[in-house]
């Protein structure tokens, strides 16, 4: 059955043209022809979307939309009037409606406009029922997936878990190597043992050696006494090497010997020191590109390339962003905090350069800067806003301090309108408000 959408007009003739009109799209319509109608209809089962006329006898649309509100029913209203200004506009966006047209309007833009309401409405839906859920353990160690491409990279990590295999992650900064290092040791038999990490692309390489390998006494100047390295350290559990790719040559000879025969000496030592330690690695680089570049040793990569793990960026699994946020929200305490519909859209728009430490950041960021429980989309930051703001009531595009590439944006909007048409050329013109030749010469011209 299709969604169900109410349409509530005091005009018999323009109930009919929508009725049919949706209908003919799949929709499943019922009709109120005055406010006292739609809110009894309102109250034996709510609509999925309410298509409602401002003006009309008492209650009129405003005042229905405010007494809908007021009981806490968060489903799409798309307000329609024949009498549109932009202070009525604002007043109605203030009291809750999700988008607003002047009659007499395009039929097929209504179209696009409930398609898009839905859609926001039922993601900030799945943000409610994930926060409610959000105490519940996810499916390894409390990490927050849903996407196909993360739960594959899970299933991994619950089979590599239990053995004593070396596994070598890889992805993008902030996608989440280091969780994913923890919840193998975690699921293993090594999990009430020491889990060290270390990042090694963070230290030079002699203080890498040290840290590492730990040095004895008098080994260089300021060794006043012997020190455990971290091998030591993690004896019985696992270390985690982080930046793998970045370490120099030397410390590349010295971590294959580790792996081959778990013996290495401290630095300045002589004596071999016997490790049981499981080796997980990570890397954001393409060691075979360092292989073949002569940096990065190929014996050192077969033996850490025994189980590879590839967790994907944040931009190609945008179904876990919602779900991600409600995490986000409920670990800062920040659990009356709503995010908007809008706002949601362009947060899972957005495509996350820094990946989910970036997302765990910004909203960080936006529950402190936002007034009020309701994040909405001027609370984003400019990047994120894709664009544009909402001022007045009325959407103005903000360039970004960084500035943009106008035709890398120019193509990325014509492309989501005609992903959001069907490639259906004459909605996606109408969608970015040009004639249909306008923008089949503009595809033209941008190779699309």
């Amino acid at each position: 059955m299709g969604k169900r959408v109410l349409i509530v007009d005091d005009e018999k003739n323009m109930r009919w043209v929508l009725g049919e009109a949706l209908r003919a799209e799949g929709y499943e319509i019922a009709e109120a022809s005055d406010g006292k109608e739609a809110l009894a209809l309102v109250a034996e089962s709510a609509p999925d979307l309410m298509v409602l006329d401002h003006k009309m006898p008492a209650p009129d649309g405003m005042e229905v939309l405010r007494r809908i509100r007021g009981k806490g029913l968060s489903f799409p209203v798309i307000m329609l009037t024949a009498h549109g200004n932009v202070q009525t506009a604002v007043e109605a966006m203030k009291a809750g409606a999700t988008e607003y047209l002047t009659k007499p309007f395009d039929l097929e833009e209504l179209k696009l406009v409930i398609e898009k309401a839905l859609r926001t409405g039922e993601l900030a839906a799945e943000v409610e029922r994930l926060r409610a859920e959000v105490g519940k353990q996810y499916d390894v160690e409390g990490i927050v997936a849903g996407s196909a491409s993360m739960l594959s990279v899970l299933e991994t990590v619950k089979k590599v878990a239990p053995t004593n295999a070396t596994v070598m992650i890889y992805g993008e900064s902030g996608t989440g190597k280091e969780l994913i290092a923890r919840a193998i040791h975690q699921l293993s038999d090594r999990a009430q043992r020491p889990f060290v990490s270390v990042s090694a692309g963070a230290l030079p390489e002699t203080l890498l050696e040290s840290e590492l390998f730990g040095y004895e006494k008098g080994a260089f100047t300021g060794a006043l006494q012997a020190k455990p390295g971290r091998f030591e350290l993690a004896n019985g559990g696992t270390i985690f090497l982080d930046e793998i790719g970045d370490i120099s040559p030397a410390v590349q000879v010295k971590l294959l010997r580790v792996l081959q025969e778990r013996v290495f000496e401290r630095l300045g030592g002589t004596r071999s020191i016997e490790v049981d330690v499981r080796v997980v690695a990570a890397t954001n680089r393409d060691l075979q590109e360092l292989i073949a570049a002569g940096t990065f040793r190929e014996d050192l990569y077969y033996r850490l390339n025994v189980v590879p793990i590839s967790l994907p960026p944040l931009r190609d699994r945008p179904e876990d962003i919602p779900r991600l946020i409600a995490h986000f929200l409920e670990k800062i305490g920040a659990g009356k905090k709503r995010i908007a519909p809008e706002a949601m859209q362009a947060l899972v728009d957005y495509k996350w350069p820094g990946n989910v430490r970036e997302l765990e950041n910004t909203v960080e960021r936006i529950v402190i800067l936002s007034h009020g429980d309701e994040i909405g989309l001027e609370d984003l930051p400019a990047e994120i806003r894709s664009g544009f703001v909402l001022q007045g009531g009325e959407r103005c595009f903000v360039l970004p301090e960084s500035g943009v590439n106008l035709e890398e944006v120019e193509m990325d909007l014509i492309a989501q309108a005609l992903e959001r048409t069907g490639r259906n050329v004459p909605r996606a013109a109408k969608l970015l408000g040009l004639t249909t030749k306008t923008l089949e010469a503009r595809m033209q011209r941008l190779g699309l």
